[in-house]
């Protein structure tokens, strides 16, 4: 089998994480905590166009991909962010915008030489 750059492997260990995200509930999941900071699952569940039972879906293959955590506080489990994913995400999303701008630059160049 022949070998992937490090780059190809670091892109698709992404994978589990663009799989999470890309799901329009779970995105929405994280944009309210994002605004909001951590909440419970009630408070996720309120006003949302899901059951209670599928938010909690959606939360669980979040924190499967390591973007949320839930922590146990008296009988409700508070959700929260976790920033370090969320920055590889980034940093995924940085590098492959870079190699576009790269291929964008180098069509660029060779439209002017013809």
């Amino acid at each position: 089998m022949k070998a992937q750059p490090a780059a190809a492997r670091a892109l698709l260990s992404a994978a589990p994480l663009f799989a999470a995200l890309g799901d329009e509930a779970r995105l929405h999941i994280v944009s309210r905590l994002c605004e909001a900071g951590p909440l419970s699952i009630s408070r996720l569940a309120a006003g949302a166009s899901i059951s209670r039972q599928a938010v909690t879906k959606h939360l669980h293959a979040l924190s499967n991909a390591g973007l949320i955590c839930g922590e146990r506080c008296g009988r409700e489990r508070i959700w929260r962010l976790e920033p370090a994913r969320l920055t590889e995400v980034r940093r995924y999303l940085d590098q492959i915008s870079a190699q576009w701008d790269a291929a964008i630059e180098r069509l660029r160049a060779f439209v002017e030489r013809a």
